[in-house]
């Protein structure tokens, strides 16, 4: 037995710090909803407010992945990831003792928003992207359930924390996780299988990586530019806003609180939450398979156009109470959540090459974030003002219905291996 473990290849032990890297960042992304009803009990504030701040998480989380690549280009994977969790861990220390709005604002915007968007899944791309030549796929999709697996460890858990201890628990919780991971990460992490004598998971030779990805700040956003001239980039940027829009944005933020206005207490809600996580699981790892098998773009088209018939549901299924209409909507979300990550990426390597792959989609994953965050504030606003979310349910689902209908459009356009058979001689 200890021959077949000193035998495996380095790079799985390179997945397993990066999953639980990911876990760690998306312990904080569970909790936003279950804190918000605990934070305005407390405190007084509105939900305007409180949502603000986390749509402010969102955004900044989006807007420092496509940076992220270059970060880590420039200084190393594990110095910037172990990084990222001391910052994230101080943050959400630091969020215990604030008495005003604007440190939410300013601890959950900035501080770790930034931290989780140096751990977002732009860092486990990069890793699938370097360290394996085989099962890369597999591997990306393994990263992508990373969220769904953070909720179902910290989800329940963290519910009964704040129910039983407060919220102040529950957040140092999450900050003891990722202080813990930091040193892990720092000693362990490589950037390169070259780096320790090795070639990448199933290569027989040092692959061709082809340009680098940028080392500078200035190059990250040239390659944003370059990309906008692409077609095919404001495609997948448009379908993978209107995802952040309706997962992270809207049901990752506002579910629980949703749940709440229903009569539905919220350990109930958060149970449902790791239910989603359960079926995002199956679904992700459906999806890798899918991915090597379908084209990418008719499973987006699916995946968008049956998350968009969901949603139009959710007025009539939530209430105080778990019932068969609301349970399938459950599984046929969780199904859905992360599905659209492995066929996006995929599609980033086919129209942009795999060595700039990571920093592009950097920048969709960007928009992303940015659909998440307008969407939480959006919902917060509408639930402000009308008294309730039914509005903002249905925006979504209209937008899905965009995202599916859009995609049509990439079957227009040729990938980088279409156009060099077509300029070959």
């Amino acid at each position: 037995m200890f021959a077949a473990v000193t035998k495996l290849h380095r790079a799985w032990w390179i997945v397993a710090i990066t999953f639980l890297t990911l876990v760690s960042a998306a312990a904080f992304r569970s909790t936003t909803g279950v804190m918000l009803v605990p934070l305005e009990d407390e405190f007084g504030w509105s939900r305007s407010l409180t949502a603000g701040a986390a749509a402010l998480n969102l955004v900044i989380y989006g807007l420092t992945a496509p940076f992220a690549a270059t970060l880590i280009e420039r200084f190393s994977m594990r110095r910037v990831v172990s990084f990222a969790l001391l910052l994230v861990a101080f943050g959400l220390v630091l969020t215990t003792v604030m008495t005003a709005g604007w440190q939410l604002v300013l601890l959950w915007g900035l501080f770790v928003g930034f931290g989780t968007g140096c751990l977002a899944l732009v860092f486990g791309a990069a890793v699938a992207n370097r360290w394996f030549v085989k099962n890369r796929g597999l591997v990306t999709g393994v990263f992508s359930a990373g969220y769904a697996t953070g909720s179902m460890i910290f989800l329940p858990a963290l519910t009964f924390t704040i129910e039983n201890s407060g919220w102040r628990s529950a957040t140092l919780v999450v900050a003891g996780f990722s202080a813990l991971l930091a040193p892990i990460v720092f000693f362990f992490l490589r950037d390169r299988p070259s780096d320790v004598g090795l070639l990448p998971y199933g290569a027989t030779e040092e692959p061709d990586m082809g340009p680098a990805a940028p080392a500078t700040a200035r190059g990250a956003i040239e390659v944003l530019t370059t990309s906008m001239r692409h077609p095919a980039f404001w495609v997948l940027a448009f379908t993978f806003f209107v995802c952040g829009w309706s997962t992270n944005g809207l049901i990752g933020t506002h579910f629980i609180p949703a749940a709440h206005d229903h009569g539905m207490p919220a350990t109930t809600a958060a149970s449902l939450l790791v239910l989603v996580g359960v079926f995002d699981l199956i679904g992700t790892i459906g999806s890798v398979y899918l991915t090597d098998k379908v084209s990418s773009i008719w499973l987006l088209v699916f995946f968008y156009g049956m998350r968009g018939l969901a949603l139009l549901t959710v007025p009539v299924v939530l209430g105080p109470h778990v019932n068969p209409p609301l349970i399938f909507f459950i599984v046929f979300y969780g199904l859905d959540w992360i599905a659209t990550v492995p066929p996006t990426v995929q599609l980033c390597r086919e129209y942009f090459g795999l060595a700039r792959s990571g920093v592009v989609y950097g920048w969709i994953f960007a928009s992303h974030m940015i659909g998440a965050g307008i969407a939480a504030s959006y919902a917060g606003w509408i639930r402000q003002s009308q008294g309730d979310y039914e509005i903002a349910w249905y925006t979504a689902a209209i937008l899905c219905m965009f995202a599916a209908g859009s995609l049509f459009l990439l079957k227009k356009i040729p990938t980088i291996a279409q156009r060099e058979s077509i300029t070959a001689p």
